[in-house]
């Protein structure tokens, strides 16, 4: 029988998503090297890991238009090599780019990508691409994972120049912290190239192809740790000299000058960065080498990431700001425009133009300048006698009524607005309009200020007897009727996003549609942190946090992976 692992929304269809473009980026095409144009998974230094064993069969002979699962339709190959193939596809159910790896379930390494791509994806760290399937299916393994069109690939950032300290610092910390996560729950990468590294449009670095790219080339190493580090250290070597630290040319990087060994970046290029050279040093110099200053060597992502930790805080350079281009006065002279030229002379007019006067200097702008002053001086006299009455009146008012007349509920009396004040919760229960809430005791745990503690839905895979929700949720008792303008929520998934509404409701077990109730406020995110804030505040006593959309979220500890959500913290504001 063939094995099958596919998600299905739990909660809410996802049919009504933006289509994404459908020529996604190339830097986000795993396995390919934009800037030569071929497969970026070239050979790699002995020291990153060796191949186990090599593949005989060849990449399946698919074309554009295939459809995998009867949803992941293939759109463009861009790697075909070692008996597999990658292709840019797009889901047509959650309408959304992908990318596919694909090999024949005979492949020698079919077995090892299966189990690679499964545990990458309980990993679950958002900082890492991540692996949406993996399945065999009619006599072919393939690999479903993220694609991001907003994205660059390291290699193409590298292409026109080094990168500055601020970002090189960026680099090298977001990506040991990442490594560092991923090895202690066992997993490597053995595969840390410039390709393998993306920069998003908001400033994050993304890995890509954790555990699944060195099983697709049957790379293996007895020291993976010391392996990922000293790819790491390659990575902020290249970004900061924009040369690749070894003697052979790689990812279109010139390699160092044969013979000559490694050596310091700032050796190599003049103005870098000291703390980040000797920083690529102690990562590259896991063969015994000595490290800059006598620093013991960095031999695992953790001890790499402790090192940057460690470091004076890079600031980002100060934007730059250009001077406006100086006003230039034109050659145009009142009187000759359509007068012709007379023979041999100059189309430009030579004759100097008499300076205008000084501005109020005739009489008629002195008794101009005399009679606004006046003015001024009236109107100034006549506003302070009307702001000292006004401020007489209003003491006696309030003097005689021991009140004050401000009556703005969002202000005090200095006119600034209130801090919100927290409500407490009195009670809460699941809110399922057909009848079958998912885990109603549970639900205390949203609100017992514990953040280990949650409320979460169930998830389920494809299949006939899987009914969608029109949405789940939970009623809260604020125990008394109190004005609501907002809620801080705290989710336990993220990843793709999640979209949450409150409403106010007339029971603690409302009998109508959601639709007949008053909306508070709503939002679509994310985020595992949400700030609800309504325009105006709405009066009632009970809540309801109602869900209609959740992310793909991995297996936890009580249910499979797939959409759903779980809240762990609420608070409401007043």
């Amino acid at each position: 029988m063939a094995e099958r692992s596919t998600a299905a929304v739990d909660v809410a269809d996802n049919s009504g998503d933006e289509p994404l473009a459908a020529q996604a980026a190339q830097a986000t095409s795993d396995g390919v090297d934009t800037q030569n144009g071929r497969a970026a998974d070239g050979p790699m230094p002995d020291k990153d890991g060796e191949r186990t064993n090599p593949a005989p069969a060849a990449a399946p002979e698919l074309h554009s238009g295939h459809k995998l699962a009867r949803r992941y339709r293939l759109e463009e190959c861009v790697t075909r090599v070692d008996g597999f193939s990658s292709w840019r596809a797009m889901d047509e159910k959650l309408r959304r780019a992908v990318g596919v790896h694909l090999m024949p379930a005979d492949h020698a390494r079919a077995r090892s990508v299966l189990a690679a791509a499964r545990s990458s994806a309980l990993l679950g760290d958002p900082r890492f691409v991540q692996v949406l399937d993996a399945v065999e299916e009619n006599d072919l393994v393939y690999v479903v994972h993220e694609w991001l069109p907003d994205a660059t690939e390291l290699t193409a950032l590298l292409a026109s120049g080094p990168l500055e300290a601020h970002e090189a610092y960026q680099l090298v910390s977001q990506v040991s912290q990442a490594m560092a996560a991923a090895h202690r729950e066992g997993l490597a990468h053995l595969r840390l190239t410039p390709s393998a590294i993306l920069r998003t449009s908001t400033g994050q670095y993304r890995i890509r192809g954790l555990a699944v790219n060195a099983a697709l080339r049957g790379i293996t190493s007895e020291t993976p740790q010391r392996a990922d580090t000293e790819a790491i250290g390659a990575l902020l070597y290249a970004a900061l000299t924009q040369r690749w630290p070894y003697e052979s040319d790689a990812y279109g990087l010139t390699g160092l000058p044969k013979g000559v060994g490694l050596i310091a970046p700032d050796q190599v290029r003049a103005g870098v960065h000291r703390g980040l050279g000797e920083l690529a040093m102690r990562a590259l110099a896991n063969d015994g080498a000595t490290a800059s200053r006598q620093e013991p060597a960095c031999t695992t992502p953790d001890e790499l990431a402790k090192a940057v930790a460690a470091m004076p805080r890079i600031r980002p350079p100060e934007p730059a700001f250009t001077a406006p281009p100086e006003y230039q006065h034109t050659t145009y002279q009142q009187g000759n425009y359509g007068r012709p030229t007379p023979p041999g002379g100059n189309t430009v007019q030579s004759r100097p133009v008499a300076p205008p006067p000084p501005p109020l200097q005739s009489r008629t702008g002195r008794a101009l300048k005399w009679g606004v002053a006046a003015l001024l001086i009236a109107a100034l006299g006549l506003g302070s006698w009307q702001l000292a009455d006004t401020l007489l009146e209003r003491g006696t008012q309030k003097g005689n009524s021991g009140t004050n007349n401000n009556t703005n509920t969002g202000t005090d009396d200095s006119g600034e607005k209130k801090e919100p004040t927290p409500l407490t919760i009195a009670g809460a229960q699941e809110y399922a309009p057909d009848g079958k809430p998912q885990n109603a005791e549970n639900v205390s745990n949203t609100y017992d200020g514990n953040p280990a503690t949650y409320w979460r839905t169930k998830s389920f895979y494809d299949g006939p007897e899987v009914k969608i929700k029109d949405g789940l949720g939970i009623v809260y008792d604020l125990g008394s009727e109190q004005e609501v303008n907002g809620a801080s929520i705290a989710l336990k998934f993220g990843g793709a996003h999640t979209t949450l509404t409150l409403y106010a409701t007339d029971s603690k077990s409302p009998k109508g549609s959601v639709g007949s109730m008053t909306k508070i406020a709503g939002t679509t995110t994310s985020e595992t942190a949400l700030q609800l804030t309504a325009e105006k505040p709405v009066k009632t006593r009970y809540v309801l946090v109602w869900i209609t959309a959740m992310p793909h979220a991995p297996l936890d500890d009580f249910s499979d992976p797939g959409y759903k959500q779980a809240i762990t913290d609420v608070k409401f504001t007043g």
